[in-house]
């Protein structure tokens, strides 16, 4: 057996814009296992200043994975708890070496084309007339769960557009998410969670930054709308440190990125333990390529959970892994009439 893996730059079709800044492009690792001719494909997705293993021996980190494979998929993801998304890329190459196809990680009726997952339509930020234009398009899709990006336009310019969409549809046709990307105040956040809360909104994810543990248990205790932790738990590794976040500031959500948390394994644990709380969660992708994307989307299927999930397509960039990756009225299909192209690799 031996490993190896690839950087890999994917270019984004137009800037996509953030609370923390523009996205031009984001680089990934593709991790290969080879064993008696067959080939298994990860990937490590990092997202630069988010990720908590975002360093400068990234590589040097792939390299001693690659020189240590033969230590097996669980010995690797202890021994890799820093590393987060080199975790979830171990994971992925190990479950497609172990799989007859090597791009389906998991047989089941997402797999095998038969049913798909809900999945919200995502609104980035740009201008408030682009976003409307987004808003539009998404519910013309099919979509009837909306996010939308706030916290870097003016907030009177977001609140309309919340108000645009609750003019023409109720909180039963179209469901709508906001995410902060903790760029509220905590001067101004109370206020804006009332405001917000009048849009009948289903959730706000992190409206503050993550770190201020007492701020956020006292938002989540009075808090007119439901509010989902999402940075909260990035570069939170172990279990009872999982447990002492959940149990100290009791969102109403949380929101899982695998490359961002440990793989499966690591969300695995955030669920057992928000499942203890009865605490409600759903899984997100993080702008991996369809890669990291197919591998998400097929363990979030084998959860059952009934929630609209976080699965983008990868259509964000202009030279992603082409792949069997659709989307249909707001739902995510795996086409199996098609397949990845892994020259690109």
């Amino acid at each position: 057996m031996k490993a190896y893996f690839k950087k890999y730059t994917l270019q984004f079709k137009k800037p996509a814009g953030t609370s923390r800044g523009i996205l031009l492009d984001k680089n990934t690792w593709f991790l290969m296992i080879e064993n008696n001719g067959k080939i298994g494909y990860g990937e490590c997705s990092l997202l630069q200043g988010l990720s908590i293993d975002d360093r400068p021996n990234y590589e040097e980190k792939l390299s001693w994975v690659c020189q240590n494979i033969h230590l097996g998929k669980d010995v690797l993801w202890e021994q890799l708890r820093d590393w987060p998304s080199i975790q979830f890329g171990v994971e992925q190459a190990f479950l497609s070496l172990e799989s007859n196809h090597p791009f389906q990680l998991f047989l089941h009726e997402f797999s095998d084309g038969t049913k798909g997952i809900p999945i919200n339509g995502l609104v980035w930020m740009e201008s408030a007339e682009n976003m409307k234009l987004q808003i539009d398009e998404k519910i013309a899709q099919g979509f009837n769960c909306i996010k939308l990006k706030i916290g870097a336009i003016d907030f009177n310019e977001e609140c309309r557009l919340l108000s645009y969409i609750r003019e023409h549809f109720s909180a039963d046709r179209i469901e709508i998410r906001v995410d902060a990307n903790g760029a509220f105040s905590l001067e101004t956040v109370e206020e804006k969670l009332n405001i917000l809360s009048k849009f009948s909104i289903h959730s706000i994810e992190q409206p503050i930054k993550a770190g201020q543990i007492n701020e956020m248990r006292s938002l989540c205790s009075k808090t007119p709308l439901p509010i989902a932790l999402d940075e909260e738990l990035i570069g939170v590794v172990n279990y009872e440190d999982k447990k002492q976040v959940i149990e100290k500031i009791r969102p109403q959500y949380i929101i899982l990125k695998p490359s961002l948390v440990g793989g499966f394994k690591g969300s695995q644990e955030w669920i057992d333990i928000a499942n203890s709380f009865n605490i409600p969660w759903w899984i997100t992708s993080a702008l991996e390529s369809n890669i990291g994307l197919n591998a998400i989307a097929q363990w979030t299927f084998s959860l059952n959970n009934p929630m609209p999930q976080g699965l983008g397509t990868g259509s964000l960039y202009t030279n992603n892994i082409d792949s069997p990756l659709v989307v249909k009225n707001g739902f995510l299909w795996y086409d199996t009439t098609s397949d990845f192209d892994v020259k690109k690799i």
